[in-house]
């Protein structure tokens, strides 16, 4: 019986040494949701979502369309069918994927399908990727709340909800391109009008994640 068990008991071992030197807990863990957003630059989303509480990680990449491990290069072209997205990595039980979901439409132009910003084409186009039935429900549901907050129909707002395929990193310089090269980066969303358009859009509540509001509930800005 000793041998039995003695590959399972290494087994748990090894777990839980993992575990301690990732410095998080097994409740943690198991708590542990992913969520990928397509919203113009990944520089910008990334950094955009990365900094909310109950957010783990936040990675750049490329998903939607078939092309097998696609590069920057070949996205950029506008004929491969996939978006620039973000996969976001959060513990379920500090943010919940509706409020994630809350931020996400505050920092993107959801009447803009054609592309985010200063960004235009296929490849900055605005998706929720679903990764199943249950996300696929609450981000319907947020649109609903989306276009009520903006006072639009549903019919103008442009942001695509669609299962997720394959999701693939970008590639190492695209990652935490904010934090590294600040300067480029804040050049390059201030030029692009990013924040100017939400506020806009938004009002103060762009950029946030505080919970919906209707027109009659709110101070409407002037458009």
């Amino acid at each position: 019986m000793k041998t039995t068990f003695r590959p399972l008991r290494r087994w748990w071992i090894a777990i839980f040494l993992c575990v301690a030197l990732l410095g998080l807990p097994l409740q943690v863990l198991a708590s542990v949701e992913e969520a990928v957003f397509a919203g113009g630059c990944f520089w910008c989303l990334e950094h955009d979502l990365e900094g909310l509480t109950g957010v783990i990680s936040s990675e750049s990449g490329y998903t939607g369309g078939d092309l097998p491990r696609p590069t920057y290069r070949q996205v950029s072209s506008k004929t491969t069918g996939h978006q620039e997205a973000v996969r976001v990595r959060f513990d379920a039980a500090q943010i919940s994927y509706a409020e994630l979901l809350r931020s996400y439409w505050r920092n993107v132009d959801p009447l803009d399908g054609d592309g985010q910003f200063c960004d235009q084409g296929d490849s900055y186009r605005p998706v929720i990727f679903t990764r199943d039935d249950q996300q696929a429900s609450e981000a319907r549901e947020s649109a609903d709340a989306a276009a009520l907050e903006l006072a639009q129909p549903m019919s103008n707002l442009r942001v695509e909800i669609k299962p997720l395929s394959e999701f693939w990193l970008a590639e190492d310089y695209h990652q935490n391109y904010a934090e590294l090269n600040s300067i480029k980066y804040n050049f390059y969303r201030y030029s692009c009008g990013r924040d100017r358009r939400l506020d806009q859009l938004w009002g103060d509540r762009a950029r946030t994640g505080v919970p919906w509001q209707r027109p009659d509930q709110a101070n409407l800005r002037k458009k």
